[in-house]
């Protein structure tokens, strides 16, 4: 039978890359598949990973219909065994239902990859939806890491190199953390501090010396 699966984590553990994975084992199986993609980093049509592999996918709008692209494929005699949907949390929840109406329906699985929680820590609209409506919710098992070296479960959102807490819920920014917008991910703590890379090295005092030691311990 067919299946929907939702995998998800945090920016930097793979997703893309695997969503890549994904598409070439099944290919390779002689099946055919439909990527898609939505608000990719390197652009309209692409889907790519930060390891640096990339291919074409089709770009989701708010005006795309699963359904609709699987019926018309099909119509045309083209076989679609599966559907690859990268950045999911984009998806809005109607996009979703048509998702479900692909694999129900259709009988095509659907492999769903994105995070689940914005900048602010509350779920994507699309992300909820799969979470409710998936058939399989999958936990990606590459751990990205927070500037402290413990486990990053939060995505926090900078301007200008301060992490903010409010703003629209989709801005593109640079994830590498050098643009006026940047993404970085962090552990629990350092999010609810609101304590980003930057911020720690600016918090960090130099060593003393053994003198100034020595001083404040009154020798």
């Amino acid at each position: 039978m067919a299946s929907l699966v939702f995998f998800s984590g945090t920016m930097d553990c793979g997703k893309s890359t695997l969503a890549l994975q994904m598409d070439h084992n099944h290919a390779q199986r002689g099946r055919r598949g439909l990527t898609f993609t939505r608000n990719d980093r390197a652009g309209a049509s692409v889907l790519s990973s930060r390891l640096g592999l990339a291919v074409p996918a089709i770009e989701v709008t708010d005006e795309t219909d699963f359904w609709h692209e699987l019926v018309v494929r099909r119509t045309r005699g083209e076989r679609v065994d599966y559907l690859i949907c990268d950045e999911a949390q984009f998806l809005t929840p109607e996009q979703v239902d048509q998702l479900v109406r692909v694999v129900d329906d259709g009988g095509a699985d659907v492999f769903a990859f994105g995070i689940t929680t914005d900048f602010r820590t509350r779920l994507f609209p699309g992300s909820a939806r799969l979470v409710e409506m998936a058939d399989r919710l999958e936990r990606l098992q590459v751990e990205a890491l927070c500037w402290c070296g413990d486990r990053a479960t939060h995505n926090a959102r900078t301007v200008g190199g301060l992490m903010v807490t409010e703003g629209d819920q989709v801005v593109v920014g640079d994830t590498a953390g050098q643009g006026e917008v940047a993404y970085e991910v962090l552990c629990r703590r350092h999010h609810v501090r609101r304590t980003t890379a930057a911020a720690a090295r600016a918090a960090t005092l130099s060593p003393m010396t053994l003198a100034e030691s020595w001083e404040e311990r009154g020798g």
